[in-house]
């Protein structure tokens, strides 16, 4: 069997770079050098400063270029550098169609600098179409989709999109940092960009931050390359390995994580204490039979819903298994408030139109054993519900 017919989870750990050609260690080296000696006058090396390219990042670049089934891969120095990077592709007087509970750095980026620069947006629930399309203007050249979005999970059909785009002559950007190429490869469905924190579920371990953008054309690639050499947000080549590292893990990591998450999402779901659950892996998910065609699961994160703030606090007062904290796509679960954290940004007013309230919360489920997850979740629910009925008597 040749390489390009091996599976996803093969081809995490065997490829180009599975082992150094020069001393045959079987992981990348870490080449620290910021800059490299040129043979001659007229000598045009490979590489000459490592803001425009270094061994260690090349590696990484290269390995989620062939993950996600583009031609070239791009290294940033977090998942807001990939993401304003590529936004950067755009000029003055464009404009760019949203999703419209993006994550709240994108929507600041989008709001509070792009909006300087005379880039215009629109946010649009993406998971409509006609309105969508309605929301094309002649100068619209970018459609912006997150799915699931962040924080309350809604399913984009990313074809679908892409056949907007394509005939408004649009290019399509995708954040696909909640699937990863393990379960969803938006390239594959026709996007012309696929942008990751790979801080989450790609290095998998609360221990790098760091961001990853893909094309699948030549020319798209050579001018998001001038951009990021101009720009110079590139990882280090010690948080390159880092990534490099986890992604070896990443299909054993977001199985067990994605099969734990649909049995919590399923405990919670039918709690007295919590109102609503958005998991994407649920029937009765608007976005079911979509996430179900263009991805090969659900996920390990889900949004749930409480009463309210106090709830909220109650809830994570008695917790003593998820991290409290930013962040997801860990080895830990980590239980997330959007309102105070990943969508602080974002006005309060703007939040709430979006479903965003105080008593929503994220959980990006880890590696811990479900009935111990179970357990802890429902002790601590437990407590909201003995609160509630003292103060209602």
């Amino acid at each position: 069997m040749v390489a390009d017919q091996w599976t996803f989870q093969t081809k995490l750990l065997h490829n180009k770079h599975k082992f150094d050609v020069t001393t045959g260690a079987v992981s990348v080296p870490i080449q620290h050098a910021s800059t490299f000696h040129q043979q001659g006058f007229d000598f045009s090396p490979k590489y000459d400063y490592s803001r425009s390219g270094n061994p260690t990042r090349e590696a990484l670049e290269e390995a989620i270029a062939e993950l996600e089934g583009g031609v070239r891969g791009f290294a940033f120095a977090s998942g807001m550098a990939a993401i304003s990077t590529a936004f950067l592709l755009l000029s003055k007087g464009d404009h760019v169609l949203i999703t419209e509970d993006v994550y709240g750095g994108t929507f600041r980026v989008v709001t509070e600098v792009l909006s300087r620069f005379g880039i215009e947006h629109t946010f649009v629930d993406m998971t409509n179409l006609h309105e969508v399309a309605s929301n094309i203007r002649p100068n619209t050249k970018v459609i912006y989709i997150e799915t699931p979005s962040n924080p309350l999970m809604k399913v984009t059909d990313i074809s679908g999109i892409v056949k907007l785009a394509k005939a408004n002559n649009c290019l399509t950007f995708v954040d696909n940092t909640f699937m990863t190429p393990a379960l969803q490869r938006p390239l594959e469905l026709g996007a012309d960009v696929v942008l990751h924190s790979a801080t989450k579920f790609l290095a998998g371990h609360s221990d790098v931050v760091a961001g990853l953008a893909v094309v699948k054309d030549e020319e798209l690639g050579n001018r998001l390359y001038k951009l990021q050499n101009a720009l110079g947000a590139v990882l280090g080549p010690q948080d390159c390995w880092l990534v490099l590292r986890g992604l070896k893990t990443l299909h054993v990591r977001l199985q067990q994580s994605q099969e734990t998450a649909a049995k919590l999402a399923g405990c919670l779901l039918n709690h007295p204490a919590v109102e609503k659950v958005y998991y994407p892996g649920f029937d009765d998910h608007p976005g079911s039979s979509i996430q179900r065609y263009q991805a090969e699961g659900a996920g390990a994160v889900f949004s749930f819903q409480l009463k309210d703030g106090k709830a909220v606090e109650k809830l994570v007062s008695n917790l003593n298994i998820p991290v409290f904290a930013v962040s997801l796509g860990a080895v830990e679960s980590i239980l997330s408030y959007p309102a105070k954290m990943s969508h602080a940004a974002m006005p309060k007013e703007e939040r709430e139109k979006r479903g965003i309230t105080d008593g929503l919360l994220r959980l990006s489920v880890g590696l811990e054993s479900f009935e111990d997850l179970k357990k802890d979740f429902l002790q601590a629910l437990s407590k909201i519900e003995i609160e509630t009925k003292t103060t209602s008597s």
